[in-house]
C-alpha cells in the first residue's frame, strides 16, 4: 500500500463534504457525471511535507482549481484551508431550511431519494461494483443534504413514544445510517448494523411497505373530509386485501393503500386527523370483503362516514362494541329497518345483549352478530 493511501472512511467524507461539487467557492463545477469524474484530491498542508492524510488536511478539488493550486500557487494553503468552512456554511445555510408544510420538504428530498433508490438498485443489489464506486460519491451527497433537511425539520414528522409507531423514529434511524455509511469502510460493508429503513420512503410516498392497516376508522373519516375540502379527494376502495384512498397530489392521481402504514400515518399526522378508535378499520375492511367476495353490491351513503352503507335498498350499520347494550342502541337511534353489524366478534353471541335485540325489535331494526351477517349476506341473491 503506498504511504500516500487515503483511507476509505476520509474519501467518503471528503465526498459528503464537496456536495459533488469543487470546493472552491468560486468554481464549484460538479465533479460526478455519467461521462465520467473529475475528482481530485488535494493536500492542504504539502504531503511531503506533513505526511498528513486527514480529512483536515484533504480537500476535493476540479483538475483547473488543483492545478491552480498546487503548481500555479494562485490560493494559498490558508485560502483553501477556508474553503472548506465556506462550504460548510453554505450547506447549513441552503439545506437547514425550516419548512412550514411535510409537503414542501417533500418536494425538496424526493428527487434526492429517488436518485439514490435509482443508484443502489442497479448498481449495488445487482452486484455491479465498478458502477457503483463510480456513483456511490452521488449517494453520500445525496444522503447528508437528506439528513441536514431532516434534522432542521424534525417537528414535521409524525412521532409516538412507542418507537415501532413512530415516523420520527425512521427519520433518526436513517440520520444514524447516513453516519454510519459514511465512516464504514468499503470493505465492511457487509457487517454495516444500520440499514436503509424502507419506511422512509414508504412516509415520503416513494414506494409503499406491506403493513397491518391503522386501527382507527374514525381518523380515515377525517382524512377524507378534510381531502374534500382541499379538492383532494378521489375515492376510497375498502373490502379488498389491499385498501387504499385515491387523491390528487400536485396535480396527479395517486393512491395511498391503507396499509402502507408509515405513509398513512405522515398523512393523518399532516392532516391532524388522529382519533380514537371506535370501529377498527380492519373488522370493517374485512366485513366489507366478505360482502363483495359474494357478488353483493352495496355503496357508501357518504365517503366520510365509512361505518353506514346501503345494500339492497337497506341501511347497514357497523359498531365495534365488546357488547352492544341497550343504551348503546338508544345513542344511535337508528332508523325503522336498518341492519346493524356489530364487528366485535371475540365473545361470540355475548357480543350483543338480550335488552338490546328487545329494544331493536320495538324499534323495528335487525341486530347481527358476525356469524348471523355471514348468514344473512349468503342469502342475498
Amino acid at each position: 500500500m503506498s504511504s500516500r493511501y487515503i483511507d476509505e472512511n476520509v474519501r467518503r467524507r471528503l465526498y459528503a463534504e464537496s456536495m459533488g461539487r469543487c470546493m472552491n467557492p468560486n468554481c464549484k463545477c460538479r465533479l460526478f457525471s455519467e461521462q465520467g469524474d473529475i475528482i481530485e484530491r488535494a493536500h492542504i498542508d504539502p504531503y511531503c511535507e506533513t505526511a498528513n492524510n486527514t480529512f483536515e488536511n484533504l480537500v476535493v478539488l476540479c483538475p483547473n482549481c488543483h492545478t491552480n493550486f498546487d503548481k500555479n500557487h494562485i490560493f494559498t494553503s490558508e485560502e483553501v484551508l477556508n474553503w472548506k468552512k465556506i462550504r460548510r456554511k453554505e450547506l447549513e445555510r441552503f439545506f437547514n431550511k425550516k419548512y412550514a408544510t411535510f409537503e414542501e420538504l417533500k418536494k425538496e428530498v424526493v428527487p434526492l431519494l429517488l436518485e439514490n433508490k435509482i443508484i443502489f438498485e442497479n448498481y449495488y443489489k445487482k452486484n455491479n461494483r465498478k458502477l457503483w464506486n463510480k456513483f456511490e460519491p452521488t449517494l453520500l451527497v445525496n444522503n447528508k443534504k437528506i439528513k441536514v433537511l431532516f434534522e432542521a425539520n424534525l417537528n414535521l414528522f409524525q412521532r409516538h413514544q412507542e418507537k415501532t409507531y413512530s415516523n420520527l423514529a425512521f427519520i433518526q434511524l436513517f440520520i444514524a445510517h447516513v453516519d454510519e455509511f459514511e465512516t464504514t469502510r468499503l470493505d465492511e460493508e457487509k457487517i454495516r448494523e444500520i440499514f436503509f429503513p424502507l419506511e422512509i420512503n414508504s412516509m415520503f410516498g416513494i414506494e409503499p411497505i406491506e403493513d397491518s392497516i391503522l386501527p382507527s376508522t374514525e381518523s380515515l373519516e377525517l382524512l377524507i373530509k378534510k381531502l374534500k375540502l382541499q379538492g383532494k379527494f378521489e375515492n376510497i376502495v375498502l373490502g379488498i386485501p389491499h385498501p387504499y384512498i385515491g387523491m390528487k397530489e400536485n396535480q396527479k392521481s395517486i393512491q395511498v393503500f391503507l396499509d402502507d402504514t408509515p405513509r398513512l400515518r405522515q398523512l393523518y399526522y399532516e392532516y391532524d386527523c388522529f382519533r380514537r378508535t371506535k370501529v377498527r378499520l380492519q373488522s370493517l375492511n374485512f366485513a366489507l370483503k366478505y360482502i363483495r367476495s359474494r357478488k353483493v353490491k352495496y355503496n357508501f351513503l357518504d365517503e366520510s362516514n365509512l361505518t353506514e352503507i346501503f345494500i339492497q335498498d337497506k341501511k347497514m350499520i357497523f359498531v365495534y362494541e365488546y357488547c352492544l347494550s341497550q343504551a348503546n342502541l338508544m345513542d344511535m337511534s337508528p332508523k325503522e329497518n336498518s341492519i346493524i353489524v356489530n364487528l366485535h366478534n371475540w365473545n361470540g353471541e355475548s357480543c350483543i345483549s338480550g335488552r338490546a335485540y328487545e329494544l331493536a325489535e320495538q324499534m323495528n331494526v335487525k341486530l347481527l352478530t358476525m356469524e348471523a351477517f355471514y348468514e344473512y349476506i349468503n342469502k342475498i341473491k
